[in-house]
């Protein structure tokens, strides 16, 4: 009897070129390519226009009110040059925390009544896929069998829903060559399997970063495929979610991207516990109010999202921008501007709000702060794109919402220095003006009133309220968030300033593989990051003695400083969150879905 002989593995599918030219973001506008809008659309443009002048008044409304009163304060003995830098560093900054405070409200309103129904299953119809979607996981020097574990729980997920053979899975990497043999290795032992066909491909030039990547992919295979979904090295989502999104775009044509709301997974150390935490309790009423203003220009956040290819190639071909870094050169935080070009075509671009879509969270507060840097060049750079001809307003704010993230930090650290320099000048003090019962009442509100709405939201729910530990576990792991974001966000502020300043200095942000892992940091291993931080709250400490006043309204900030090595090295071990969640801190709901088990290399 003659045996059969298995059929080679292809590492790659015959080519399906498709063209994705580079786009201009200078010169008329290109023309939209997207079907027509219908006259449902169109009515629904008019509520968003509503919405949104909402959500400006309001805003424009609690900063007003609060820079009248510190105005006041600051005019009592009469107008000097420090008033004037004072109020206006003072507008858009409290304008900044209002903002969130109000999308964070109308979220909360959203939710606690049942207008939008929150995180959900995404409704799966019993209709057979017509189109075919390539699961794309670019990676770049990644933990190999923490990858391939979670393509192989994918992949068996996404053959349960019966749909499989709609689906390739795609790694893309961007490794170098001593992580090619383990990651073919990796390759060879799951191709085989039955269901969604497994390719690799590792490119042996790098170009354009992750972008480049996934355009190289584009121009060669693209036309094979109706929908891309676009992941991270750390993304997971169930079978159910994904079939569920590429039904929702065949039924759809207008749609051209749908972004999810990943969950925190796989958190192991005390801030990833916190952040976990924090995330899932705060993140569902700031979401529910962003996708209830961003509506069909809602943002990309690069992973996680369902894209429709042809509108993607058509649209999103970036160029490298003329010029130096940080504004010119490969366009690093590409997400949000291709969302901005997709709808410049016409294309809609909606965020949703549904279970089963999880990322993994940078482990220690130093691994989060070597991502924040290359967002920071990235978002930085949007400054320069933010006049780009044709982008819908909403674009323009989401990337100037995007860049000021980083841009308030210095700006933040100027008004303490300049309270500092006024305290020491003479005249009405920022002191005294910011404690002023009317500031001071609502900077709380703006501040905390979310954490309070989503505590609310989260105890309405007897489930909801379990899942979080009841409320005495959500009341003490609340009680503990509070104190620990108090005192590391200075030190955020003072690593960003710093990151904003070598940024404008022309430095480079390098393209290492992020850690995903930590065994735990030595204050030793800390404390070459943290020089500035200690000799600042160093400085802040003398001041504190020379001018108690002051000292007393900077004491968060002197004292988040100085122990700014210390939070870093006690939250980066994993005994400490085991050891935390045993008593009840971070509790969060399980996944949906089982985490994925490692593939071995």
């Amino acid at each position: 009897m003659p045996q059969t002989v298995p059929t080679p593995l292809a590492l790659l599918p015959d080519a399906a070129p498709i063209p994705m030219p580079e786009q201009r973001f200078d010169g008329p506008p290109p023309k939209p390519d997207a079907p027509g809008e219908t006259p449902a659309t169109i009515l629904l443009a008019d509520e968003m226009l509503a919405r949104r002048v909402m959500l400006v008044l309001l805003t424009g409304l609690f900063a007003t009110a609060a820079s009248v009163a510190v105005k006041e304060s600051l005019l009592s003995d009469g107008f000097s040059l420090w008033d004037g830098l004072l109020l206006l560093l003072f507008f858009p900054l409290f304008g900044w925390i209002a903002f969130g405070f109000v999308t964070a409200t109308i979220g909360f309103f959203l939710l606690i009544t049942g207008i939008h129904p929150g995180t959900v299953p995404i409704p799966r119809r019993d209709m057979a896929l017509t189109g075919r979607t390539a699961v794309l996981m670019p990676i770049h020097n990644e933990d190999v069998a923490e990858v391939f574990g979670r393509i192989a729980r994918m992949a068996e997920m996404l053959r349960a829903t019966g749909q499989g053979d709609r689906f390739d899975i795609f790694v893309l990497s961007d490794s170098g060559p001593q992580a090619e043999p383990a990651e073919v290795a990796a390759w060879q032992a799951l191709a085989s399997a039955h269901g969604p066909r497994l390719y690799y491909r590792r490119r042996t030039e790098n170009v354009g970063r992750k972008p480049g990547n996934v355009a190289e992919w584009i121009r060669r295979f693209g036309g094979a495929y109706d929908y891309m979904l676009m992941l991270d090295a750390d993304s997971l989502m169930s079978g159910n979610a994904i079939v569920g999104m590429a039904q929702v775009m065949e039924q759809r044509p207008t749609i051209a991207l749908l972004q999810t709301v990943p969950a925190v997974i796989g958190a192991t150390t005390l801030f990833q516990r916190w952040m976990q935490f924090a995330s899932r309790l705060y993140g569902p009423i700031s979401t529910a109010g962003l996708v209830w203003w961003s509506g069909s220009e809602a943002t990309f956040w690069g992973h996680n999202a369902l894209i429709r290819v042809t509108a993607f190639a058509s649209s999103c071909g970036l160029p490298e921008l003329p010029g130096r870094p940080p504004f010119g050169g490969t366009i690093m935080s590409h997400d949000m501007v291709e969302a901005a070009l997709l709808r410049r075509r016409g294309w809609r671009v909606h965020m949703i709000m549904i279970d089963d879509t999880f990322e993994e969270y940078p482990p220690t507060l130093i691994d989060q702060a070597v991502r924040d840097r290359r967002w920071a060049q990235g978002n930085i750079q949007h400054l320069r794109l933010i006049g780009s001809s044709g982008f819908h307003w909403i674009n323009r704010l989401q990337l100037l919402i995007g860049a000021s993230a980083y841009i308030t930090s210095p700006a933040w650290l100027v008004l303490i220095a300049t309270g500092i320099a006024q305290a020491f000048w003479g005249g009405a003090s920022v002191v005294e003006a910011t404690t002023s019962v009317k500031v001071l009442v609502v900077t709380l509100l703006l501040l905390f009133g979310p954490k309070a709405m989503s505590m609310i939201w989260a105890m309405a729910d007897p489930d909801r309220r379990a899942a979080f530990g009841g409320a005495r576990g959500i009341l003490r792991s609340v009680l503990l968030d509070v104190p620990l974001s108090v005192l590391t966000a200075p030190a955020i502020a003072l690593t960003q300033t710093i990151d904003v300043a070598n940024i404008l200095r022309g430095r480079k942000s390098g393209w290492n593989p992020q850690n995903r892992k930590s065994d735990g940091l030595s204050v030793a291993e800390v404390m070459p990051r943290y020089i500035w931080h200690i000799a600042i709250g160093l400085v802040l400490l003398v001041v504190s003695v020379l001018a108690p006043p002051l000292g007393l309204w900077l004491s968060p900030v002197t004292l988040g400083m100085l122990v700014s090595p210390l939070l870093a090295s006690w939250t980066a071990g994993a005994t400490t969150g085991e050891r935390f969640a045993a008593r009840g801190y971070f509790q969060v709901p399980k996944a949906a879905i089982a985490e994925p088990v490692a593939i071995p290399a």
